[in-house]
């Protein structure tokens, strides 16, 4: 599993690999108006690639992979992924 985001500059869907955050420009209508989607990550578990928003791209908010197959559970620390301890 990935431990650092790595950040790709441009889009190339084929780069993004588990752990790398894509920046999306401007303002989305994506989203909640106080908390826009604003980047796109591939899971650091599986790869899977999802929208995330401005809170859990900055640390304030945990994630869970949407992908069928993984179940990873995570957050950010500056460029930091923690994974939620298993209880």
């Amino acid at each position: 599993m990935a431990a650092e985001l790595q950040y790709l500059q441009a889009w190339i869907p084929e780069k993004m690999e588990p752990g790398t955050v894509f920046l999306l420009d401007g303002p989305n209508a994506l989203g909640h108006e106080s908390n826009p989607f604003v980047a796109v990550l591939a899971c650091p578990g599986c790869g899977t690639v999802g929208l995330i928003t401005r809170r859990q791209l900055r640390g304030f908010e945990s994630m869970i992979c949407g992908s069928s197959s993984c179940s990873a559970e995570f957050g950010f620390d500056g460029d930091t992924i923690r994974y939620r301890s298993l209880q």
